[in-house]
């Protein structure tokens, strides 16, 4: 592996046959042809006209959160490196924050926090970077990032300059967006977020409540509840950097309310909640999982983690490929039992689901 020295000012550094085993939350062995870290959007007509990477494939990553290496990348990965964090407008109330896209997603949710802002304290401790938040519309705990989007900055590659998006403009949707759908398009190089000083708790999903009530806390302050969340998330999720994991790795199902009725009937404690969308429901992945009998499998060094039947895990030497051919046999099993198809949360290179 070779690597050029970041170049001032544009700070833009190219990795020949780099290794991707550390840069995913997996931590499955993948390398690329080359890895390009950016740390200014300015310079990316530089980096995008480069030959390394006309003509061939380019990823975009963050954290790796998101990610499963079913091979190794041919082409470039590009990683934005730029993490700073800035109050660009405000009033009596309401706080606009803009953060780079490098910057880590939970080191901004605690950036926010110490800034006496709420808004994100449900989404604490998710992997990943801010970069990535939107493009997967991340959520947890009842909240979703949409909400607090206020634009995002990303390079267009079709039009070939920077362009900001409003928040109506990403096209956002259930762990989906514009940024997603439009994959080849888009490069995320910052985030701006719409934030409050007076706090506007999102408390009544499932846990919080006794978390914060075990936590002998009546009036919980933002800061409270990002605590309460991480609690929770600490004591059902294995953390990636000592399990490698991608945090939850399929998306609870949205069917219609005719099957959902149905599936209740038959099975009265499946978990049931309102999916925004008239005439559907969204079902819990993780009931229909641990109901098939997945929950702590194992097959060799990739399985199904112990506490969550969500979370697919690497015990130490699996590979991508193994793992997401055990994803496959979960969701047969989850289909041919409930007539349920599960998709996958992460991008996954180098196959097809």
């Amino acid at each position: 592996m070779s690597a050029t020295p970041i170049d001032a000012p544009h700070a833009v550094r190219w990795t020949r046959d780099a290794d991707l085993v550390d840069r995913t939350t997996f931590r499955v062995p993948a390398r690329a042809a080359w890895l390009v870290e950016v740390g200014d959007a300015t310079a990316l007509p530089a980096v995008l006209a480069d030959p390394r990477i006309q003509g061939g494939e380019l990823l975009v990553i963050g954290g790796g959160s998101n990610l499963l290496f079913a091979a190794n990348l041919e082409g470039v990965a590009l990683a934005m490196r730029d993490s700073a964090v800035a109050v660009i407008d405000e009033d009596a109330d309401r706080v606009v924050v803009r953060a780079g896209a490098g910057r880590g997603w939970h080191d901004f949710v605690l950036d926010t926090l110490a800034l006496g802002l709420s808004g994100l304290e449900n989404l604490s401790l998710i992997p990943g970077t801010v970069g990535a938040a939107p493009i997967q519309n991340i959520g947890a705990y009842g909240v979703e990032i949409e909400r607090h989007v206020h634009a995002v900055e990303a390079w267009d590659r079709d039009a070939g300059h920077l362009v900001r998006l409003d928040a109506a403009a990403c096209g956002f949707a259930y762990r989906d967006s514009r940024f997603k759908r439009e994959r080849a398009r888009w490069i995320v190089t910052a985030v701006e977020f719409a934030l409050a000083r007076t706090p506007r708790l999102e408390l009544g999903y499932v846990g919080i409540g006794e978390e914060l009530a075990a936590m002998r806390i009546e009036s919980p302050t933002p800061a409270q509840v990002s605590e309460a969340v991480c609690r929770i998330r600490r004591r059902k999720l294995p953390d990636p950097a000592l399990l490698g994991n991608a945090g939850s790795f399929f998306k609870n199902p949205i069917v219609p309310v005719a099957q959902a009725d149905a599936l209740l009937a038959a099975h009265p404690r499946l978990p049931c909640f309102a999916s925004g969308m008239p005439g559907m429901r969204k079902l819990s992945a993780a009931w229909l999982i641990d109901a098939a009998g997945w929950k702590g499998h194992r097959d060799g060094d990739a399985g199904v983690a112990p506490g969550h039947a969500l979370v697919l895990v690497n015990h130490g030497g699996a590979s991508g490929a193994g793992l997401l051919a055990l994803a496959r046999r979960i969701t047969a099993s989850v289909e041919a039992r409930f007539g349920v198809a599960l998709e996958p949360e992460p991008r996954i290179v180098g196959a097809a689901w």
